[in-house]
């Protein structure tokens, strides 16, 4: 019984080794016939003029694409932000070596119409993260927990191009942004 299982196992290694063998030899051969193409120039941050330059070139026929060759726009300028060790985005912490008061505020970057800053307390780590929300209308907040003052420093464009504000149809409710003297802001 012991010599026809082993005689069964070999036939069956026989008979599928030599298709195992001829598929791999004629994917080499199919490779090897591929024609190679030049790899488009890949456009550097400095490059980058327009939205039509963070398109990225694709990748050659035959080949599976990078990350680099297939991300557009702002996934894009990021990719190439990072290659030249810009971090396009600003994810640097906060200052968290100090206590934000009205009169010196903690500062947070934004160039989007809001920003939410993640207050974690003063000594650092004193409370859970508290997220505090920060907008063009309401440029200064305070955090509920600890009372930490954070202002938005808007670096976006000026103008949104629509010549209107967008009106959400409901009034916010007041915070501690409504009460500070406007020479503050």
């Amino acid at each position: 019984m012991f010599m026809q299982r082993a005689a069964l196992t070999a036939a069956r290694r026989l008979a599928v080794a030599p298709v195992a063998r001829r598929a791999f030899t004629i994917s080499l051969i199919r490779r090897e016939a591929l024609p190679t193409t030049q790899a488009p120039k890949i456009k550097m941050l400095t490059d980058v003029k327009t939205a039509d330059d963070l398109l990225g070139p694709g990748a050659a026929p035959g080949t599976v694409p990078t990350d680099l060759e297939q991300s557009t726009g702002i996934e894009r300028l990021e990719i190439l932000g990072k290659m030249e060790d810009v971090d396009i985005f600003d994810m640097r912490p906060l200052d968290a070596s100090r206590r934000g008061t009205v009169e010196d505020p903690i500062m947070v970057r934004s160039a989007g119409d809001e920003q939410f800053a993640g207050c974690t307390g003063f000594p650092v780590d004193s409370h859970s993260v508290i997220w505090v929300g920060l907008s063009k209308e309401r440029p200064v907040d305070r955090c509920s927990e600890c009372g930490n003052v954070y202002k938005m420093n808007y670096v976006g464009p000026q103008d949104d191009g629509h010549g209107h504000h967008h009106h959400h149809g409901y009034e916010e409710p007041k915070t501690f942004a409504d009460f500070v003297k406007p020479e503050y802001w």
